[in-house]
């Protein structure tokens, strides 16, 4: 578990939150707008789910799914609430950021080659946005990742964030 400060659009302050491992009980729903199932995606092996909660009530602001692939640590799926999509009316940034940040983190307690590197497979559309918003390189196709340099700088902005900065 780490704490980290999302902002809230409304008030534009930090709010405390709080990434655990989830439950299956606790896991988003298609139905309530979800883009993912991530019921199924709990139950898979080898994988861990990561839920961002807000600590004053407990609601979940975003979801990350990592997995160990043989020396790698595998980043395959990130989503943030429906809430906190597109520019208007969103009620929380740096959930994204926090998420990706933490799964960052994790990639330093790999041994191997793979130390510091975080893997994926983005959408097309996105490629871009994760270049631009999280230093991620392309490898091949829609293959990305981030090395341990802009690791270490996403673990800095997004988890390393005190109450009073913005």
């Amino acid at each position: 578990m780490i704490n980290v400060f999302i902002l809230n659009k409304n008030t534009n302050q930090l709010v405390e939150a709080e990434i655990v491992i989830g439950t299956l009980q606790e896991m988003p729903q298609k139905k309530e707008g979800w883009g993912f199932d991530w019921r199924t995606e709990f139950q898979k092996e080898d994988t861990e789910v990561f839920l961002l909660k807000l600590l004053s009530d407990a609601s979940v602001q975003g979801v990350l799914s990592l997995r160990k692939e043989a020396d790698m640590l595998v980043m395959d799926l990130v989503e943030i609430a429906p809430h906190n999509k597109g520019r208007e009316n969103k009620r929380y940034s740096y959930v994204a950021g926090c998420l990706i940040a933490y799964a960052c983190k994790q990639t330093f307690k790999l041994e191997g080659s793979y130390y510091g590197y975080l893997v994926f497979v983005s959408k097309t559309a996105l490629i871009d946005w994760y270049r631009n918003n999280y230093y991620a390189q392309q490898a091949i196709g829609q293959k990305m990742f981030i090395d341990s340099m802009n690791g270490n700088k996403l673990i800095g902005e997004y988890l390393n964030r005190n109450k009073n900065e913005k």
